[in-house]
């Protein structure tokens, strides 16, 4: 029976491994040796933090020019940009992902989360209000669930993405009200009729619409949000349908309107609209399946359903749709650790496929790659490395183009049913997986037999073995391999296939007394020719493998 009651004991190598992974692009022996002394919920405690970032924004410089800022404080329209705002965006994304790359608590696993369920693209809006959304969702992202929605409604990304802005009261427009229903809230169940989704109904969305006129952009310096201190939309009361709304049987036959023809008015309608809609038991159960899906697994049987889904939601009512609450109970639960019937390594641990993003950013800090500083080589840092490096080569042509989604449903490897993440290791994706150990190996953007540009950082795995610390006795070759493959792949290695990466893959069937020698020599004379080439089959091997590819 699937069981959310709470792990016990210490959690142990294996499931403080698990946890990390599914919690933090951030992927470290130290973190894992750090999580494994603790039990379930200490290291949760130690997880469940939106650590501060270190560059509260993005900077940029062209050539000999000091690096300078442009986001905040918010700047007037008449404010001079550092450059066109086209080639600021990417800057943006360079700093997300950077600061992803260092949080090593659940913040940005949690942003991407709301990116995927309450997706834009970063061509809906400019430099500095993308960079709005990517804060809002980080405010959000293990806050209150209808604070978040309720924002996102003014987000001016938002607005734009799904035509919001262009919904008056005597020109609707019913794109975000249809979104509000099926991808952010209730969810689209199954047809009962003409127009009738079984969770809301066609009627619904022409009266949510008429809920959502009249809210629109604003100009950044303009409106700060006072809770979230940051940039949004506003009501503009001249283009609010005032008129009561009525719904349809679906969300209770109820009619609200407006208490009053102005701004605040506008607002506390809106209020009383997301409690009818939240209200509804679809609304928990469809954000917890959400939840279920990202951090689970992809297969929600009806035992998880009844056992999991249906308790994790009645978590999110009865806290009044505090996330933090649902997060803590399923993340230490027996269930989440395969711990919950007589078979320990069948359903969960490595049961999902890495997305490019888990594959390119756990492989970064496990192996402590040395990143270009943002300041002193900023070009170096935002458009050779996260830019052209890995938002275009790791994750691009994998098939995840982030934050620009191939629609507003999201990426497809999270929400497309029934495969989901199995979208991401398919044949259109597998080669460029299959290249991420040459790029990082030879520092370079390389494609086929090309040389490639430098990309800013490059792994010297005779260096990194021997100054990282995350093997413990590099001259023994038993050791290295088994460290290596016990903190790499989910699951401990059967005998054959362990014996397979010592002698076939990495001694290439010499006796363990050649590597020690030739490690020992290496230590005494700085000459790698003779390590250096046993090592890299090895970490191309293990990046290659099958378990690798899961998590």
């Amino acid at each position: 029976m699937a069981s959310l009651n709470p792990l016990q004991g210490v959690l142990g190598r294996r499931n403080a491994a698990h946890l990390l992974r599914r919690c933090s692009f951030n992927f470290t022996r130290s973190k894992v040796d750090e999580l494994a002394s603790l039990s379930a919920s200490g290291a949760l405690a130690n997880l469940l933090t939106i650590n501060p970032p270190s560059l509260d924004q993005p900077v940029y410089a062209n050539g000999p020019v000091a690096p300078v800022t442009w986001i905040n404080p918010p700047q007037p329209p008449s404010a001079q940009l550092p450059a066109d705002d086209d080639e600021l965006k990417p800057y943006v994304l360079a700093w997300w992902l950077h600061e992803a790359l260092q949080d090593t608590g659940i913040g940005h696993k949690m942003s991407l989360f709301f990116h995927q369920y309450l997706a834009v693209d970063a061509a809906s809006g400019s430099s500095m209000q993308f960079f709005d959304y990517l804060a809002l969702i980080r405010w959000g992202s293990i806050g209150n669930l209808k604070s978040l929605v309720k924002k996102m409604v003014t987000d001016n990304c938002m607005l734009s993405y799904v035509d919001n802005d262009q919904n008056f009261a005597l020109n609707p427009n019913e794109n975000f009200a249809r979104e509000f229903f099926e991808l952010f809230t209730v969810g689209r169940g199954a047809p009962a009729g003409p127009g009738d989704y079984t969770t809301f109904t066609e009627e619904d969305v022409i009266q949510a619409a008429r809920v959502f006129s009249g809210f629109n952009h604003a100009p950044r310096h303009q409106n700060i949000d006072p809770e979230t201190n940051i940039p949004a939309g506003k009501a503009y009361p001249q283009s609010h349908d005032f008129d009561p709304k009525t719904f349809s049987n679906r969300l209770g036959s109820a009619t609200i309107m407006p208490p009053s023809i102005d701004q605040a008015g506008m607002e506390e309608e809106l209020g009383l609209f997301l409690d009818l809609v939240f209200n509804q038991p679809e609304a928990s159960k469809n954000f917890c399946r959400r939840i279920y899906h990202y951090f689970v697994t992809r297969n929600i049987t009806q035992e998880v359903e009844d056992e999991v889904i249906v308790p994790l939601a009645q978590t999110l009512v009865s806290s009044n749709f505090e996330i933090l609450p649902v997060l803590e109970q399923l993340l230490q639960s027996e269930h989440f650790f395969d711990m919950d019937d007589s078979d320990n390594a069948d359903e969960i641990i490595g049961a999902l496929i890495k997305s490019p993003l888990e594959l390119s950013l756990q492989a970064l800090t496990f192996f402590q790659l040395p990143i270009p500083d943002p300041i002193t080589q900023n070009k170096l840092h935002y458009i050779d490395f996260y830019n052209a490096a890995v938002l275009e080569r790791m994750l691009g042509r994998a098939g995840m183009t982030l934050f620009y989604p191939l629609d507003v449903a999201g990426y497809s490897g999270y929400y497309q049913d029934p495969t989901l993440n199995r979208q991401f290791f398919n044949s259109a994706t597998i080669v460029q997986r299959y290249k991420l150990p040459q790029v990082l190996l030879t520092g370079t953007n390389a494609w086929g037999s090309g040389s490639g540009d430098f990309i800013g950082t490059k792994l010297d795995m005779p260096i990194w073995v021997r100054d990282s610390g995350v093997v413990s006795d590099p001259e023994d070759s038993y050791v290295l391999v088994q460290e290596l493959l016990y903190y790499l792949f989910p699951e401990e290695p059967a005998n054959d296939r362990f014996t397979h990466f010592l002698d076939i893959v990495f001694l290439d069937q010499l006796p363990p007394a050649d590597w020690t020698y030739e490690w020992q020599n290496f230590i005494m004379t700085g000459d790698d020719s003779e390590v250096r080439i046993p090592l890299e089959r090895l970490v191309n091997a293990i990046m290659y493998a099958p378990e690798y590819q899961v998590f």
